[in-house]
């Protein structure tokens, strides 16, 4: 299930559900729910792109040791996993919260695991193609919520109106956050990447000033759409302010790797991207409004 990063995903997936105006209570049956469901769901894809990458994976040292990889489980029991928590998470989605939910959980699934997994050996469009399943939990959890998907949707509450905009926001804010963060992993882990025939950085000659000029790009609109919770009044200004630290702390890390363009760098700026969502997404809920 790759657990570590499944937790990381359902993590802003609950955030997400709590951050909705309409949810006023918390219900801890919900939520505990919400994140096996989850953890359901992102485990399938993960399984299903294990199972797909099975030959790659024995190549490169980071995934090498993985259970479809070195052997420890059969590529069809990864199936009949992928299958059985697609169908649990899937299902958990639609009994407990709603069917535009449900349907955002498996089409994440089927856009992780048979459009971007094969991507990966293509092109580095790949990249592009992953940010979008990587960004929906966030989507999914304020779907099961709010019930609406559409960003021009607004949602009553006790008489004062929101957008269901601020949804669009969340998925917005982790959609970019995947660039940097990636990019950083595929610097990293260039050499093993290369081996298994994967093309994930911008640049075909590997490492460049372009790779990392792209992740200060990206990283510059992070800026104004971290400031959207904000603008659409689900949080308030101690978050706003944190948000913007933490998106000059990570574009600080971006610049750092386009001057000294080694692994050093890149290293940092994954560790910092990896601190970043616990710190934005936390400080969102604190400062609900």
């Amino acid at each position: 299930m790759k657990f570590t990063l499944s937790f990381t995903v359902v993590f802003t997936c609950v955030i997400s559900y709590l951050l909705a105006p309409n949810i006023v209570e918390y219900s801890w049956l919900y939520i505990i729910i919400l994140f096996v469901a989850g953890l359901m769901i992102t485990g399938s894809a993960n399984a299903i792109n294990q199972a797909v990458e099975k030959n790659t994976d024995a190549l490169m040292r980071r995934t090498a040791k993985r259970p479809v990889a070195n052997g420890r489980m059969g590529t069809n029991e990864a199936y009949i996993f992928a299958f059985i928590a697609a169908v649990s998470g899937v299902l958990l989605m639609y009994f407990f919260f709603n069917l535009s939910s449900a349907l955002l959980s498996a089409f994440s699934i089927f856009l992780y695991a048979y459009i971007y997994t094969p991507l990966k050996k293509i092109s580095s469009i790949a990249v592009l193609v992953g940010a979008f399943p990587g960004a929906l939990p966030c989507l999914i959890g304020w779907v099961a919520a709010t019930g609406l998907i559409s960003p021009f949707a607004t949602i009553n509450v006790n008489g004062t109106t929101y957008s269901n905009g601020a949804g669009w926001a969340l998925f917005g804010l982790q959609f970019l956050w995947q660039f940097p963060h990636f990019w950083a992993i595929a610097w990293v882990a260039y050499k093993d990447y290369a081996k298994a025939g994967f093309k994930l950085l911008p640049s075909k000659e590997g490492p460049t000033k372009f790779t990392a000029l792209q992740t200060i790009l990206y990283t510059i609109v992070m800026i104004p759409v971290g400031m959207l919770p904000f603008y659409f009044h689900i949080s308030g200004t101690i978050s706003l302010w944190i948000i913007l630290g933490a998106n000059i702390f990570i574009l600080i890390q971006c610049i750092i790797l386009y001057m000294q363009l080694n692994v050093i760098a890149a290293r940092r700026l994954m560790f910092s991207c990896y601190i970043y969502l616990p710190i934005v997404f936390l400080a969102l809920l604190a400062d609900k409004t």
